[in-house]
């Protein structure tokens, strides 16, 4: 049993409560009897069904639980810690210092007009929200709890899904304004849909061009799974090529002045801007690859094993209709719609049928008028 009393250097009483033997104080926050009473019972409320008393939850500041949250990234070797340590950033300047039960919904709506305000993005506001819900749930998974509750964070609607892709003829134009050591790249991604790190951190190691192939180990790709590419005429002797050129020293098969690439940002923006084609994205090679692949006739199942998607979702995503695409359609439309026409000047009857044949398909026989 809990009890009150009153300490010496507060003008506020306290309650006392133990659970498993462990002896629990907190202030009420108030000098009147009944209000501290209120406290006592909830409290013993709390621990009577087995739940750690709210105390425990109160006193844990938001600092605490994003520490938490970033050990999770690197022990279990993330490949994005560095974007959840830029969203983190963000989240302490405004709920840095604070206790977590003071991070409610009305709180968290106001971190969100603020980040609009300074002209961010749905998208960009929403990963931050994520990293928060996130670290909420860590904290309330782990043993024992650090939250009484995850609070509802609302997310914001999302309508930026990028439709670029490249024609063959802005390929081809592109191609002829890149600088020579990104054409490799290029054609690379424009053929096989894989993504930009996943290409400029292939190894020869990776490579066997004697059995025609090309190998992603589980956990070097973005989703963690293994592929194997196979590797057609021009990808071979795009590899060949590079073979004979290798780095002495270096087992990286994309090259620059003899060493592995990490950004290729900046020329890839003046290619596209010479091209005729700014504002063009690596990643729409990507939407690119999958676009060719499925026209090509190619089953979406091995279409996706080759560009490494892992959702359908995701890979509906990148499947998108051109102009072409519905000049196409509309030329099929109306060569269909000619051919219906043509067909009214025939007229079709059902033949007759002897009661043998009764209750079977009966075949359409032509009448010409």
């Amino acid at each position: 049993m809990g009890c009150v009393y009153r300490r010496k250097d507060s003008k506020y009483l306290w309650i006392k409560y133990s659970k498993h033997g462990r002896v629990y104080s907190e202030s009420s926050g108030s000098p009147l009897k009944v209000v501290a009473e209120q406290l006592l019972r909830r409290r013993e409320g709390e621990i009577a069904h087995g739940k750690l008393p709210g105390v425990c939850f109160e006193r844990v500041k938001f600092d605490e639980l994003v520490g938490d949250y970033l050990t999770d990234y690197r022990i279990n070797k993330k490949k994005s810690v560095e974007k959840a340590e830029r969203c983190v950033r963000y989240l302490r300047d405004a709920f840095g210092g604070m206790k977590v039960p003071e991070i409610t919904t009305p709180v968290i709506k106001k971190y969100i007009e603020k980040r609009l305000d300074e002209g961010k993005s749905n998208a960009t506001v929403n990963r931050e929200l994520a990293a928060l819900k996130r670290i909420f749930n860590l904290a309330a998974r782990s043993t024992p709890p650090r939250v009484a509750y995850v609070p509802y964070i609302p997310m914001l609607k999302e309508n930026n899904i990028r439709k670029g892709f490249f024609e063959h003829e802005q390929y081809q134009s592109l191609m002829r304004t890149l600088p020579e050591h990104l054409r490799p790249v290029v054609t690379f991604a424009y053929l096989t849909g894989w993504r930009k790190q996943e290409i400029l951190s292939l190894k020869w190691d990776q490579v066997d061009l004697q059995e025609g192939i090309v190998r992603l180990e589980p956990g070097e790709t973005k989703n963690d799974e293994g592929r194997t590419l196979y590797l057609e005429p021009q990808l071979y002797k795009l590899l060949k090529g590079l073979q004979s050129k290798r780095a002495f020293g270096c087992s990286y098969v994309f090259l620059k002045d003899g060493k592995g690439m990490n950004d290729l940002r900046k020329s890839w923006d003046a290619a596209c801007k010479k091209a005729g084609i700014p504002g063009m994205l690596f990643h729409d090679l990507r939407r690119t690859a999958v676009r060719n692949m499925v026209r090509a006739g190619i089953p979406e199942r091995v279409a996706m094993a080759v560009s490494g998607h892992k959702t359908r979702a995701v890979f509906d995503r990148y499947n998108i209709v051109s102009k072409e695409d519905l000049k196409e359609a509309a030329l099929k439309r109306q060569k269909f719609v000619e051919m219906q026409g043509s067909q009214l000047r025939f007229g079709y009857v059902r033949p007759k049928t002897s009661a043998k044949e009764r209750g079977r398909k009966s075949h359409l026989r032509l009448v010409t008028p």
